[in-house]
């Protein structure tokens, strides 16, 4: 099973992502959470030209990608897991437990500090919230983003498997809790327990700061809970409630080229823990 997961990665992880986007895609259609705002032709052929960008990006600088640094530190037994004599199953759970706690902390990390900020504020930018919202980053946080992960990766000693099983997850997820689709209260608040919800992400791309400020879990709920940064819900309600940011309200901005620039144009605005004007 191993050899199978590691020969065919990039082939997994391509069924797993067009699989769960079009089942989420679906979803919207039937039974949409909120009207969109926007034109829906506009926000998904930049949405997804910026997906189709990153992605060959990140193929061409990154050849190696986090589960190639895995399996060197297996090979080479870097990294604290590689070095602990737990069980295979242990060992696995805990990569993925523990590599969903740096994104989460590296999530906080993007809100905390003015440069950062620029580069990630670009994913709140959008003026909805639905499937393609979840893999509409900046190819600068992109790049660091696939470098801290092959760090981490390398420090942790996580295994291949693990590393694969995380990126498919972590992918997955980040298309469900953005999606556009209506789950009922008391379905939401017992999926929430165990992963984060669309109604519980929204709440972070509220324009509203103390709302953006949390919330910050891609796969798990867990860590917002212990840490302080839960919102149950949006201040206004959910149907109500503003997505976006203050700075970027006019459609132009939902443009590739804008996507692309808009890091470097502007203040830093009001959004930022750590505010630098």
């Amino acid at each position: 099973m191993k050899e199978y997961v590691l020969a065919n990665e990039a082939a997994i992880r391509a069924t797993f992502f067009f699989g769960i986007f079009t089942a989420i895609a679906l979803w919207e259609l039937v039974s949409p959470r909120r009207i969109l705002s926007v034109s829906k032709g506009l926000r998904w052929a930049n949405n997804l030209g910026i997906v189709f960008f990153n992605t060959l990006l990140l193929r061409f600088l990154f050849p190696l990608i986090a589960v190639g640094v895995a399996i060197m530190a297996e090979k080479e037994n870097w990294g604290l897991l590689n070095n602990t004599a737990i069980n295979s199953y242990v060992k696995l759970f805990l990569a993925v437990l523990l590599l969903d706690l740096i994104i989460y902390l590296q999530h906080v990390m993007f809100h905390t500090f003015p440069l950062l900020w620029r580069l990630h504020r670009m994913h709140h930018t959008d003026l909805d919230f639905d499937v393609t919202t979840g893999s509409r980053f900046h190819p600068i946080e992109i790049i660091l983003s696939m470098i801290i992960k092959m760090l981490i990766v390398a420090a942790l000693g996580a295994p291949p498997v693990a590393v694969v099983i995380f990126e498919v997850l972590l992918n997955a997820t980040a298309m469900f809790n953005h999606g556009n689709i209506h789950i009922t209260i008391n379905v939401d608040r017992l999926l929430r327990l165990l992963i984060v919800t669309p109604d519980m992400h929204r709440v972070h791309h509220s324009v509203k700061p103390n709302e953006t400020n949390s919330n910050y879990g891609f796969n798990f709920p867990w860590w917002d809970r212990l840490l302080g940064t839960y919102k149950a819900q949006p201040e206004d309600n959910h149907l109500k409630m503003t997505i976006g940011l203050n700075q970027f309200r006019e459609s132009r901005y939902l443009k590739f080229h804008w996507l692309l620039i808009q890091p470097f144009i502007g203040k830093v605005g009001e959004y930022p823990i750590k505010k630098r004007y």
